[in-house]
C-alpha cells in the first residue's frame, strides 16, 4: 500500500521506521496540507500543457511530485539528500514520466543543467531558497517559477519601491519576473513544524529589459548591491560625485535603477 504523503501520521511513521530525521540545516520541512498542495500546483502549472516539462527542487518524499505526475507532466526532481533521493522513484511506483537527480541544486545550476522547462515549482529548501531563485532568475531560463518560501522571503521578493522590505532579492527578481503573492501557508500545514509562516509566490518572466545587454545587467548588479549595503543612507552620500540624491535604495523602482545605470555607464564609455 502507498504511503499517503499528506497525511502526518503516515509521514511520521516512515520517518520512524526508516531512521530518517529531517534535516534543519538542509530547511526540510515536508508539505502536509492537501488543499496547499492543490493551490502550489494549480499555480505552478498555470499557462503550461499537456506533458509539460517540470523541475521540482527539494522534493522531500514526493508530495508535489505525485501530484505533478498525476496531472500529466514530465518531473525533473533534484535532490540533495540521499536518503530521500534514493527511495523517490520507487516509493512513487517508478513512474516513467520521472527523473530523479540526486544533487545539489545549485551545482545543477551553475552547469546549466536547469534550462529547458516549462516551469518550476518547488517547496524549497528553507536554508537556500532565496540563493536558488536568484541564480535561476538571472539566467531568465525559466517562464514561471512558482514556490513555497518563508513569508519574510516572498514578502522581500514581491517588495516594490518604497516598502521597508524592499531590497537586492526583489530589485534583482524583478528585473526579469513579476513577482506576486498566491497565498499564504500557515506553518501547521508542514511537518516538522517550521517557526515561521510560508507563502506561495509565482514569478512569471516578462520581456520588459530584454534588450538590456550583460554588461549593463552587470553593473545593474553591482550598482544597486552598493546602494542595498548602506540602505540607511541616502544615494548622494554613497555615490559622492556620481549621483546628486536624497533618496534611499529602497525608494527606487527598477525602471529608476535601470535609467541609473544606464546614465552613469553611459558617462563612463
Amino acid at each position: 500500500m502507498s504511503m499517503n504523503l499528506t497525511s502526518p501520521s503516515q509521514v511520521k511513521a516512515w520517518c520512524i521506521e526508516n531512521g530518517f530525521h529531517p534535516n534543519k540545516v538542509l530547511g526540510q520541512n515536508f508539505l502536509i496540507d492537501r488543499n496547499v498542495l492543490s493551490a502550489i500546483v494549480d499555480a505552478g502549472l498555470e499557462g503550461t500543457g499537456p506533458g509539460a516539462k517540470i523541475l521540482e527542487i527539494g522534493p522531500g518524499l514526493g508530495v508535489m511530485t505525485e501530484e505533478m505526475l498525476a496531472r500529466g507532466c514530465e518531473v525533473t526532481a533534484i535532490e540533495k539528500d540521499p536518503v530521500l533521493s534514493a527511495r523517490l522513484k520507487e516509493s512513487l511506483g517508478n513512474p516513467p514520466g520521472l527523473s530523479v537527480v540526486a544533487a545539489d541544486a545549485l551545482d545543477e545550476i551553475a552547469r546549466g543543467k536547469c534550462g529547458n522547462f516549462d516551469a518550476m515549482v518547488s517547496n524549497l529548501p528553507y536554508q537556500a531558497g532565496t540563493r536558488i531563485l536568484l541564480e535561476l532568475a538571472m539566467r531568465r531560463e525559466m517562464p514561471s517559477m512558482t514556490v513555497l518560501v518563508q513569508t519574510e522571503v516572498a514578502e522581500r521578493l514581491c517588495a516594490k519601491e518604497g516598502s521597508k522590505k524592499r531590497g537586492l532579492a526583489g530589485v534583482w527578481t524583478q528585473l526579469d519576473y513579476d513577482a506576486k503573492i498566491v497565498r499564504k501557508v500557515a506553518a501547521a500545514c508542514f511537518w516538522p513544524r517550521p517557526e515561521i509562516g510560508s507563502s506561495v509566490v509565482r514569478l512569471v518572466r516578462h520581456d520588459r529589459n530584454v534588450g538590456l545587454s550583460e554588461p549593463q545587467r552587470r553593473f545593474f548588479r553591482s550598482l544597486t548591491k552598493r546602494a542595498f549595503e548602506h540602505r540607511r543612507k541616502q544615494l548622494g552620500s554613497i555615490f559622492k560625485d556620481m549621483i546628486q540624491s536624497s533618496a534611499r535604495a529602497e525608494e527606487l523602482s527598477n525602471d529608476d535603477w535601470i535609467k541609473l545605470a544606464k546614465g552613469l555607464s553611459d558617462e563612463d564609455t
